[in-house]
């Protein structure tokens, strides 16, 4: 395998550290300013729902047709999936959880957060190799040189490969393929999936691991490979009902999510329906 290029780590000097105070003054406003209007949203909702980052097309489409049905409004949470899952331990206002990860649903059962009886997996993805599409190009597989032409002296984007579910499928997969102890120094870590899939998108990144949903969500990435099922662990998405008040309107959407209609919008966005 050749040797990849390391890209050079600029510091700023003691003459930016004012500069650096108010960005990050004017971050931690927009941030807690961001917080407050989400919160908002949270209790005006009759239906909240904290899912992983990669189900937002599918789940900004099922709520919407929900919400013309019945009438009942829905917030969703997107995020990742560990970082939902310690909010609701710390006692967000949770209705329902749908995680890219199994790991994470046992946390929740273990901290007694949620309802008995209610869990069930829902849905299955499969993990693929992305590249902008402007410069899309082609590899035979994962043992191709080309695969470290198209990455040069960029970043691979990946989520958080110790916390975040794509993340830390990828980093197996890679683990399985032999590939992650030359790779791992060329890794740009994101918060969530849908973040390193942004990156790849924008050209920011010659190269990506995201979901199959994500890249068909995208228009402006190409798949240059699919990395083989058995190389990580099956990709679950399970579905649960939060302790909580509840209510008619939760019980509704939690149905509806394992209907026909969520199934087709599931489907359309590239997941795997594993609920009947």
């Amino acid at each position: 395998m050749p040797e990849l290029p390391k890209r050079d780590v600029i510091v700023a000097g003691r003459g930016g550290s004012d500069i650096t105070s108010r960005i990050r003054c004017f971050l931690a406003a927009l941030i807690c300013a961001s917080a407050l209007a989400s919160a908002t949203a949270v209790l005006a909702a009759d239906v909240t729902v904290f899912a992983a980052a990669s189900l937002k097309n599918a789940l900004d489409e099922i709520s919407a047709t929900f919400e013309a049905e019945t009438g009942h409004s829905v917030s969703l949470s997107l995020a990742g999936s560990s970082l939902l899952a310690r909010q609701i331990a710390l006692g967000a206002p949770a209705d329902i959880y749908l995680p890219a990860s199994p790991e994470w649903m046992d946390y929740l059962e273990g901290e007694n957060r949620l309802i008995p009886g209610s869990r069930r997996d829902l849905l299955g993805n499969r993990l693929v190799l992305v590249a902008p599409i402007k410069n899309p190009g082609a590899i035979a597989g994962f043992e191709d040189p080309a695969l470290f032409d198209h990455l040069g002296q960029g970043k691979l984007a990946m989520a958080m490969v110790e916390a975040v579910p794509a993340g830390v499928y990828g980093k197996s997969a890679l683990q399985s393929l032999g590939l992650w102890q030359d790779l791992a120094p060329h890794v740009a870590q994101t918060d969530n999936v849908r973040a390193a899939l942004a990156l790849v998108a924008a050209g920011a990144a010659p190269l990506g691991v995201v979901y199959a949903s994500d890249a068909r969500a995208e228009p402006r990435v190409s798949v240059l490979a699919e990395f083989p099922a058995q190389s990580h662990a099956p990709i679950r998405y399970p579905l649960a009902l939060v302790q909580g008040p509840g209510g008619p309107a939760v019980e509704a959407f939690f149905a509806y999510l394992q209907g026909p209609k969520a199934r087709d919008a599931f489907l359309s966005a590239g997941f795997d329906v594993i609920a009947e």
